[in-house]
């Protein structure tokens, strides 16, 4: 049960990418780019979780998790400082 809410996670933010990095295309609004961005680390995140969980048990990649997280997260706060101006 597991496998399928972190499969839902990981596709629910893909789907929240593509659709943020598609509006981007079309409005050149450099908010939804950063919105995508953060999005994409934050699918990665979720990728990188069912791999931790389900593909290899034995090993720890919540450090590789953290730190992707943090990275999405500090390229949101950068484009919402950046974009302030």
């Amino acid at each position: 049960m597991g496998g399928i809410i972190y499969g839902l996670c990981a596709l629910t933010a893909l789907l929240c990418s593509s659709l943020l990095l598609a509006a981007y295309l079309r409005s050149r609004y450099r908010l939804l780019l950063w919105s995508g961005l953060c999005f994409a680390g934050l699918t990665a995140n979720n990728v990188l979780l069912i791999a931790d969980k389900l593909i290899f048990p034995l090993s720890d990649l919540s450090v590789a998790r953290s730190a992707v997280a943090l990275l999405s997260l500090t390229l949101l706060l950068f484009g919402l400082i950046w974009d302030a101006k």
